[in-house]
């Protein structure tokens, strides 16, 4: 029941993820009435029927605590019951994460677990982390940050020995403030494949494949790259259409501009796991379309497949970005 124009646009993704994948099943959470005829019509899917809903402008918190009978918390509740391997939903991104928290738990050694949003990049996807499960950090924490995106750019991204950096105002290690001096002082010790700082303008630039920073920055920072992908693709559309010899140029640029379009667009990459739970987590954003809603399934079926909790488990046990007295 999670998104904008949900349910259709989640059935939708769920029968196309279970046409592009044929060794997945999966469980639908949801009302009766909405689970059920379609679960019946489709195989490999079955019907778990929940009875409440978080509603987008819920307390996140409060909403998991007293609504155990809606869908995002009985499907936490299934992966930690071992009746599913992995959680996704375009519902309220607060509440998804509250249950995931809550319900489905923590890896033991993870301090707090962060949310990873892959963006498009030259030759392949960059994983910025946190993008807003965390808006207070510590340095150790962001430590954490980066040795579990660096696992989930390797094994779920394909890209090996990732080169990790650390958002900052500038490339120099004593740039920024606390948070960023210790972090980096931190990192340079504790996190394989750290790259040094990396400033706004490197985002995209494929210099880096991994770049982290606490909740609230990565949370403005995706935005305002997402506010102005809709910006500059609007422009440029408008400049096509603008004469008749741009319209001819557009024409011959049609199946490449489309392209370019599926490679920037956030429906392509299905949504941010939640990195640091015991179980694939993925969280998609609520105004994900079918397409948005397929990949997103896709990929919690892969990063659990993967067993990207476990390899964060292994790598986090007794490292040093596990102990509780690191530089804070």
């Amino acid at each position: 029941m999670g998104g904008d124009n949900a349910p259709s646009v989640v059935l939708e993704g769920v029968a196309a993820a279970l046409e592009a994948d044929p060794a997945l099943k999966i469980v639908l959470c949801g009302p009766d009435e909405v689970v059920t005829p379609f679960a019946a019509n489709h195989e490999r899917c079955e019907a778990h029927v929940t009875t409440q809903v978080i509603d987008m402008g819920e307390h996140p918190a409060r909403a998991v605590r007293q609504k155990k009978d809606s869908s995002i918390v009985v499907g936490c509740r299934l992966v930690k019951e071992g009746q599913a391997a992995g959680f996704f939903s375009a519902g309220s991104t607060g509440a998804c994460l509250a249950a995931a928290t809550l319900v489905v738990g923590r890896v033991k050694g993870v301090q707090r677990p962060a949310l990873a949003m892959p963006l498009p990049a030259p030759s392949h996807p960059l994983l910025l982390c946190d993008v807003g499960a965390n808006a207070d950090c510590k340095p150790a924490y962001l430590v954490q940050f980066a040795r579990m995106a660096g696992i989930y750019a390797e094994r779920i991204l394909g890209i090996p020995n990732p080169r990790i950096g650390l958002l900052n105002i500038g490339e120099e290690e004593e740039k920024g403030n606390d948070l960023a001096i210790k972090t980096h002082a931190l990192m340079a010790k504790q996190v394989p494949g750290f790259a040094g700082n990396a400033e706004g303008r490197d985002i995209l630039t494929g210099d880096f494949d991994v770049v982290v920073c606490d909740g609230f920055t990565g949370n403005v920072t995706l935005k305002t790259i997402e506010g102005t992908s809709k910006v500059l693709f609007k422009m440029v559309k408008e400049a096509m259409m603008s004469s008749a010899k741009a319209k001819i140029g557009a024409l011959a640029l049609k199946s490449e501009l489309y392209e370019l379009k599926d490679r920037m667009s956030a429906d392509t990459y299905g949504g941010a796991p939640l990195l640091g739970c015991k179980g694939a987590v993925v969280v998609g954003h609520g105004s994900s379309n079918a397409k948005a809603v397929k990949n997103g399934i896709l990929v919690t079926a892969r990063a659990a497949r993967e067993n990207v909790s476990e390899i964060i488990a292994q790598t986090l046990a007794g490292s040093d970005a596990s102990n509780s007295e690191q530089v804070e």
